[in-house]
């Protein structure tokens, strides 16, 4: 309370006591002990009501014990099963909820993980995948301002994310990893990894690479097979020791038959082998017989051309060529889709044949672009260009409905460059980017589709895609949001296919390791993407003929289907729209691989660095006395006294308001006992 707050209070009561005074101790005509009473309520009433005007503020604290936190991590995945450590680790989480000691020195709080992260001690060892880093990550970063060890309840084995032992040296915590399997090296023959391409063409050769691992001390010799419909297509005896323990294999295999073609690639297990599981791997390929080819016109040496190039090849069902000018006019009737880098006068040939040949296109203007030659040469567009400048970024437009879209976090990519001047587009179009220009919406296209006569065309007016490209690596160290999304946007202008109400897009086939994901668009009369549509698919396995139906799901402007639950097998399915007679159909096959089952031991080495790097302590799951020992004598974690301050306005003590109704009705009580009212 400041000193002029005081100050007013004083006066307060001085003016209080003044008036009071004044009323009953000046020619009053109350005698005796009334008067006395009366000024006495007046004087408290008085006072009160001044105080409330002068709302001074009072200064509360007070104090709480803290203790440190202890997030327990426990692996989730199916490993923990394979192991034989189900039972071991419920028992442990039973005893670490039970400990007196534990639960009085810390805040416990109990999380799972697999492929991703959840705060629920709700466990099935069933997780197709492991990602420790990320968890590890997300506690870390859950708890970085508190004193909070973290116990890792894992066999250390990971199959997704990034290194967690390097990871971990940014720890600021101490992480105490128990470990749970086996440490023993037990002989083993397994495939650590098989690459090969997701698409063939017919009558070429794929290529296939893999790499076989043996753990043990003798010198050993197996044969490599690889099978398909039960017909051996290669073979190669693989000889190992205990200092050559790893072979790369690599050779091709024919793509003789379109459609999709499984493979079952082995290493033949040794008579003493304890998990053969790992020894075998499935992959499949689908042979199509032509390729979507896009030819890449452009005068100039651009980095734009290098990442769009990159992006579209990405599938390896597209191919990808580029060429100058004078170059491409005899090529442009062998491909798909014809790309235009900031076209000039040296296009003019290339658009009297695009004209003639009715291609689809794909304009990229920037600040190379020779507009006064674009609006002249074509009808769909113009601007009124300057020779000034400006940076533009893109506002993603959720609505857009010719294909799905995905927002990978377009706003927070770096502006592109593009010729000062609004873009009018004078054909019926679609807009998927709309310019922003130092924060404010422009109302000017920044990428826009356009279909006239059958022929499809696009316009993006702005360079520097490169940057875009490695914003997106930046953001999830990888480049596949960003090409998924060229290559939507390539698929939907190199097909000249009607389009349907109803619009399915699903892969050919699927690993049960990953996300099983299905989507469809569908449309109104007037092709408007219908959100209140009801959608679901019916997925038929052929091989039992058992049915399940499960509901699409709206997401931004389509609908989707996890179908994780169904086990590997070959399906027909049908999607289908409620009370409209429209339906599309399509089969998929999901190829059975549990990497989760591929681990004999637990990967100690591993867990073991992650316990040095941060300053912690590994024990194995026999040990936890151990552990538990240690977490309560460690000095590091100390329970914290902390104080709180809070600044209270009188104003919110609400008895001050019920003392001031307790005087008035004081008063009047008295007043009406001695007959004074």
């Amino acid at each position: 309370m400041t000193a002029e707050t005081i100050l007013y209070i004083i006066i307060a009561g001085v003016i209080s006591l003044a008036i009071a005074l004044f009323m009953y101790g000046y020619k009053t005509r109350y005698t005796g002990s009334l008067k006395w009473v009366f000024g006495a309520l007046r004087f408290l009433t008085l006072f009160s009501l001044l105080l409330l005007l002068i709302n001074p503020k009072f200064k509360s604290e007070t104090y709480s014990i803290e203790k440190p936190k202890l997030p327990i991590l426990v692996d989730n995945s199916a490993s923990i099963q394979e192991l034989k450590q189900k039972d071991k680790v419920e028992a442990l989480l039973q005893e670490l909820r039970e400990n007196e000691a534990l639960n009085d020195k810390f805040d416990l709080s109990f999380f799972s993980f697999g492929s991703d992260f959840s705060d629920s001690d709700s466990l099935s060892f069933s997780e197709r995948n492991t990602n420790i880093s990320k968890a590890l990550t997300s506690v870390d970063e859950l708890f970085k301002n508190e004193i909070a060890p973290t116990m890792l309840i894992s066999d250390g084995n990971q199959t997704l994310g990034s290194d967690y032992e390097f990871s971990s040296a940014t720890f600021k915590n101490q992480v105490y990893p128990v470990i749970l399997g086996d440490s023993i090296k037990y002989i083993d023959l397994k495939i650590e990894q098989l690459n090969t391409n997701r698409y063939a063409f017919l009558k070429n050769q794929f290529p296939v690479e893999v790499i076989l691992v043996y753990s043990g001390t003798n010198s050993i010799t197996s044969q490599f097979i690889v099978k398909r419909d039960n017909v051996i297509v290669h073979r190669e005896n693989i000889s190992f020791s205990k200092k050559d323990n790893a072979v790369t294999l690599s050779f091709t295999l024919s793509a003789s038959t379109v459609g999709l073609q499984r493979y079952s690639a082995q290493i033949l297990p040794l008579e003493d082998e304890k998990n053969k599981t790992n020894n075998v791997k499935q992959f499949a390929v689908e042979v199509i017989d032509q390729a979507t080819n896009v030819l890449i016109v452009s005068k100039i040496t651009h980095p734009d051309l290098g990442a769009l190039k990159k992006a579209i090849t990405t599938n390896e069902q597209r191919t990808a060529t580029v060429k100058k000018p004078s170059e491409a006019v005899k090529l442009l009737n062998d491909y798909q889709l014809i790309l235009l880098y900031q076209p000039d006068r040296s296009f003019t040939a290339v658009y009297s044949e695009l004209e003639k040949l009715k291609k689809n296109s794909f304009v990229i203007s920037g600040l190379q672009t020779d507009w006064n030659f674009l609006n002249r040469i074509q009808k769909n567009y113009n601007k009124e260009a300057s020779n000034q400048t400006e940076d533009v970024s893109g506002l993603l437009n959720l609505n857009y409905g010719t294909f799905t879209l995905e927002d990978i976090g377009f706003e927070g990519y770096r502006p592109l460059k593009t010729l000062f001047g609004g873009l009018n587009i004078e054909v019926p179009h679609e807009v998927i980017f709309e310019q922003v220009v130092a924060g404010f919406r422009s109302e000017s296209p920044l990428l826009a589709t356009m279909e006239l006569n059958g022929v499809r065309n696009a316009i993006w007016d702005g360079e520097g895609i490169w940057k875009w490209r490695a914003q997106s690596f930046l953001d999830t160290n990888n480049f596949e949001d960003f090409d998924n999304f060229i290559g939507k946007l390539v698929q939907y202008l190199a097909s000249n296919k009607r389009r349907s109400r109803l619009e399915v897009n699903s892969e050919t086939f699927y690993y049960n390791n990953n996300p099983i994901k299905i989507s469809a668009q569908y449309f109104d009369q007037n092709f408007v993407f219908d959100s209140r549509a009801s959608l679901s698919i019916n997925v038929v396995n052929k091989e039992t003929d058992a049915i399940r139906t499960f509901p699409l799901l709206l997401k931004n402007n389509s609908f989707e289907v996890d179908l994780n639950t169904l086990r590997a097998g070959e399906y027909k399915y049908t999607v289908s729209v409620t009370n409209e007679a429209v339906a599309r159909s399509g089969s998929f096959t999901i190829l059975d691989f549990n990497v989760e089952q591929q681990f004999l031991n637990a990967n100690v080495t591993k867990l073991e660095k992650v316990a040095t790097n941060t300053d912690g302590r590994a024990f194995y799951i026999t040990e936890t006395r151990d552990l538990l020992s240690n977490l309560l004598e460690d000095n590091r974690y100390q329970q914290i006294q902390k104080s709180e301050q809070k600044v209270v306005p009188l104003i919110d003590w609400k008895y001050l308001l019920a003392l001031i109704i307790l005087f008035l009705t004081a008063e009047w009580f008295i007043r009406k006992y001695n007959g004074l009212i």
